[in-house]
């Protein structure tokens, strides 16, 4: 034990309060995941995949996750509108957290 005492301490300066204000959410895990388990996705793919998901809902989080820098939009200047979504440098160093939750997740779901 290294002597901290929580009456001293914040946890709104840890690097786990950081990460959580970008992870959390009913979705962004589950469509960081998709992201990346699949790689480049369209927008109705995500949404089919989640299954459970709302048009809207989904739209703002992608902008969300797309705001925190942890996903890249590309969108085509075709008809109709095609728009893909994938993990960005930063959102792909989430790869190795996510790999862990799955690895414990197979390794406990039983």
């Amino acid at each position: 034990m290294d002597g901290r005492c929580i009456s001293n301490e914040c946890l709104g300066e840890t690097g786990f309060s950081y990460t959580l204000s970008l992870i959390s959410g009913k979705y962004k895990m589950t469509i960081l995941y998709a992201l990346m388990e699949f790689g480049v996705v369209r927008f109705n793919e995500l949404q089919r995949y989640i299954g459970t998901i709302s048009y809207k809902t989904l739209s703002s989080t992608l902008k969300q996750l797309e705001a925190d820098g942890l996903v890249h939009r590309e969108e085509y200047p075709q008809i109709p509108p095609k728009v893909e979504y994938s993990l960005t440098e930063r959102g792909r160093s989430l790869v190795p957290v996510l790999d862990l939750m799955c690895e414990w997740g197979e390794q406990h779901r039983w």
